[in-house]
Order: structure tokens, then sequence, then C-alpha cells
């Protein structure tokens, strides 16, 4: 009799590191051959931009993961049955595969998922290397030996941590069988990793050119914060619809099933604490649930991209990070477009990736426009001195 494959099998876990050093040796090569006879706090620099760039990829591949039914394509963690990679699971994955040709478990499935954890493996150890290098950098700094950093150590160390927290997060979506609120939490979670890793290039780049932060009206940095609030909870009602494969519970635009108002249960929708598919009674989910997660979607996408809008035609019309504007302009229609396309072309994987990839993006210019500017100082009306005629008189 076959003995249970444990949920948790930490064996692998030290292999896992070790591929995830060589995954991350590359990166610091490039940034170290590429900024030969910089400054340390360059090098930072460098390395915290590249960061940020490779834990973007990171999150269009777990999108890429999620979207092609590949997140239990290894059913336990951090290995897959036990094995560093799927090659050392070859019996048991061709064996779930026979028993279920179309199911969550089949070789392709299995190397797309651990491709997933290498590649978070390797961004993790160069979160590890951000971290130690700011602490050192701001060592020397306090002893008068090199240039402070333009952040606190605390910055990367809180980083740090959230990458353990995601990690841990990643494992609960496999053992917990993709439990909807989990995997929600763990794509909110990698969105919230990007903000706080581009924060700190923006710092950094920032203080390598000698550039100030970008002073605006109080009315518009308000603005800003308002639209970020918006856009991060259209974040996590799509991830919602996501995790919940609702997408296609409307497949017409604009109406829904015909209706301007369809039949939804909000109840049922928006419980939140249910396995995948079902009620917290055993039941499953209803049509009008998953049609109520999709409906509340579009329409607070109506909001976030006249918020969008606003903000990007502002930001143009008072000439205050015109790139930045572009940006969020271009990528709110971009939003447009593959959410459209979603709902009309049946949810082809190319458009939705982009969606999620859109709403990174989104999430990433949104707070590099945030930490590119600040609250301009108020200015006062000083009385003009009197003239001398007058003193005089």
């Amino acid at each position: 009799m076959d003995t249970p494959q444990p949920l948790y099998d930490l064996a692998p876990l030290a292999r896992m590191m070790l591929l995830g050093v060589v995954i991350a040796l590359g990166p610091l090569v490039w940034v170290g051959l590429r900024n030969r006879g910089s400054s340390p706090l360059r090098r930072l620099q460098a390395l915290t931009v590249l960061t940020l760039f490779l834990t973007f990829d990171l999150v269009l591949f777990g999108a890429f993961t999620r979207l092609t039914d590949s997140g239990l394509g290894c059913p336990d963690w951090p290995g897959c049955y036990g094995s560093a990679s799927p090659m050392g699971a070859h019996g048991e994955i061709a064996a779930a595969q026979q028993a279920m040709p179309t199911g969550p478990v089949t070789h392709g499935k299995a190397w797309v998922e651990m491709i997933h954890r290498y590649l978070a493996t390797g961004v993790g150890v160069l979160i590890i290397v951000l971290t130690i290098s700011a602490w050192v950098q701001h060592r020397r700094a306090a002893r008068g030996q090199g240039e402070r950093p333009p952040l606190s150590p605390w910055w990367p160390t809180f980083t740090l941590f959230w990458v353990c927290l995601q990690g841990a997060f990643g494992a609960l979506t496999v053992t917990m069988k993709l439990f909807p609120a989990i995997v929600t939490l763990h794509l909110i979670g990698g969105l919230v990793l990007l903000a706080l890793l581009c924060v700190q290039a923006v710092r950094h780049t920032h203080s390598a050119r000698g550039k100030a932060p970008v002073a605006v009206s109080a009315a518009l940095r308000h603005g800003l914060v308002l639209t970020g609030v918006l856009l991060g909870a259209q974040v996590v009602l799509g991830g919602w619809v996501s995790t919940n494969y609702a997408v296609l519970a409307c497949t017409t635009f604009p109406t829904c099933q015909g209706s301007w108002w369809p039949a939804m249960d909000f109840s049922q929708g928006f419980q939140v604490w249910r396995a995948l598919g079902m009620l917290q009674d055993g039941s499953h989910i209803s049509f009008a649930g998953l049609t109520a997660i999709h409906y509340v979607h579009r329409l607070a996408a109506y909001v976030v991209l006249l918020a969008l809008g606003l903000t990007a035609w502002r930001l143009h019309r008072t000439d205050a990070l015109p790139v930045q504007a572009r940006w969020l302009a271009g990528l709110a229609l971009l939003q447009l477009a593959t959410g459209l396309s979603n709902v009309v072309l049946d949810w082809p994987l190319v458009s939705a990736v982009l969606h999620t990839g859109g709403a990174a993006a989104l999430v990433v210019v949104l707070t590099w426009v945030l930490a590119s500017s600040r609250v301009a100082a108020a200015t006062h009306n000083v009385p003009a001195r009197p003239s001398a005629s007058r003193v005089s008189a």
C-alpha cells in the first residue's frame, strides 16, 4: 500500500535554496560587471532596480501558473513529491497523469509550478543580498567611511520579512488546494512586494542622480493617494474574480447576461473563508454568486479607470511627472482592452496574463509617482516693506 505524500516535505528545501543561490548569481554578477569601479551605493541602486524588474517578471509568471491551472502541478511543498525537481518525481507524476489526464498534476504543469518556485527562491536570495548590503552601507556611513543610503536599512529588512511571508502564502496556496482567500492574499502580497521594491528603487535612483521629489499641490497629492486606494481595492476584487474563476460569469459587454443588473447573490459571492467552488456549508457556490463577484469588479473598474484618467490628465496638465502620466494613461487603456478581451473572447491566456501584468504595472507606476513627489510647501504673502519716503514721513 502506498504511503500518502505529506503536504509539507522540507527535505528538498536545502537543494531549493542552493538552486535559488545559483539563479541569483546571474543578476548579481551582471550588476557587478556593469558597475565595476562604481561606488557601493551605486551598485546597491542597480541591484534594487534589477530586483524590482525580476520581481515583476515573477508576478507575471505567477499569473501564468495560476491561469494554466498549474498551481497544483506539484501537490506538496516546497519540492515535488519530495524531490527538488519534477525529474525526481517522474513516476509519481506519470501515475497521477494517467489516473486523471486532464487533472491538476501533469508533467507540463509540474514544471510550470516548480519553475515559479525556483524564480521565487532566486528573488528571495536577491532580497537577502539587498538587506545585507543596505546594513553594511549604513554601518559604514555611521563610521564616516561612505555615503549614507537614502533609505533606512529597515526598508529592505521589512521587504525580506514580506517575501518570507509570501513564501508562506505560496506554500498554503498548494497545501490548501487553491483556497480562494489564500490565493488572493498571495496575489496581493506580490503586488505589495513590488510597491516596497519600487519605493526603494526610486529613492536610490533619485539619490544617485541628485534629484529631489517633485513638488505638487496638496490636492493633487491627495488625489494620488485616493487613486492608490481605489486601485488597491480593485486589485483585490480582480484577484477574487480570478481565484474564483468568475471571469466567464458575464460574457457580454456592457450588459451582463443581457441585463444591466443580472441576478446576483452577494452573500455567496463574498463569503470569504471557503474552499474553491464551495460554500462554508459544503454546498456549491451558485452561478448568481459568481456573477456577483464578476459584476462588482466590473462596476468598480469604471470608477478606477475614471480616477486613473483624471490623475494622468492632472499630472500632464501641471507638467509634473509627464512620463509617469503617459504610463498611467497607457496602462489604463491596456487594462480596459484586456478586460474586455477576457469577457468577449472567452478568457484567452495572453489577455488574462496581460491583465494581471497591467494591474501590477499600474501599482508600480502609481508607487513611482508617489515616491517621486511631495506636497509643495505653502507660501505665505509677506507684507511689503514700507518705502523710504513713507518711513521718513
